[in-house]
């Protein structure tokens, strides 16, 4: 219970923090077109309307379960954000899908797929725009990397995580309408996987 709390209070400070700036950049220039929540990505766009949309999805979070076995593998008996639960087994369920959904994946999508790659797209293009969040992305996964593994893992980390990333963005604003919400279920699950393997300790 006490790390269930403890992830639970911990995911809306990080909210909070990774919302913040965007928050601000729309009341300053957006709040009279539009909500914060559609601004940001946070709605359904057209979720309900591409019928394709559960393949697409479904076909990248595949792709995002392969990577992060592969990076499990590369990293293993490294700490993780995930080793915290290392051991803890099935008691550590509730806590897991607290980090992996609101902790972890809805803060670096409201920053990376909702706030930087709207706004680039708009002053720079699609391409440009879903580029730079994409590897700012692998950058923030990979960067922590360098001190603990060796440079050419660390590399391959930024690599596929930024992949990652970049299918999610185009997922996002190519087949859903703008919407976070793909991408922050395929993140969300990810990273779920993740955690479950600290539990029990596979991998």
């Amino acid at each position: 219970m006490e790390l269930f709390i403890s992830k639970l209070i911990g995911s809306i400070i990080q909210i909070l923090v990774f919302a913040i700036l965007p928050f601000f950049w729309w009341l300053f220039t957006a709040r009279k077109k539009c909500s914060f929540f559609q601004w940001i990505g946070l709605w359904k766009g057209n979720t309900g309307k591409e019928p394709k949309l559960f393949l697409w999805t479904a076909g990248i979070f595949a792709a995002f379960l392969v990577v992060s076995v592969f990076i499990l593998l590369l990293v293993r008996g490294t700490a993780t954000a995930a080793s915290e639960f290392t051991g803890l087994g099935v008691q550590a369920l509730p806590s897991i899908l607290v980090y992996a959904f609101f902790h972890t994946s809805l803060p670096e999508e409201i920053l990376f797929r909702g706030f930087l790659l709207k706004r680039l797209s708009g002053k720079f293009g699609f391409l440009v725009g879903n580029t730079v969040q994409a590897l700012l992305f692998g950058l923030l996964h990979g960067v922590m990397f360098f001190s603990l593994v060796n440079p050419v893992t660390a590399v391959l980390i930024i690599l596929f995580t930024g992949g990652i990333a970049w299918c999610m963005g185009w997922l996002n604003e190519k087949k859903a309408g703008g919407s976070l919400l793909p991408s922050w279920m395929i993140h969300g699950l990810s990273n779920t996987f993740s955690g479950i393997c600290a539990a029990f300790s596979i991998l």
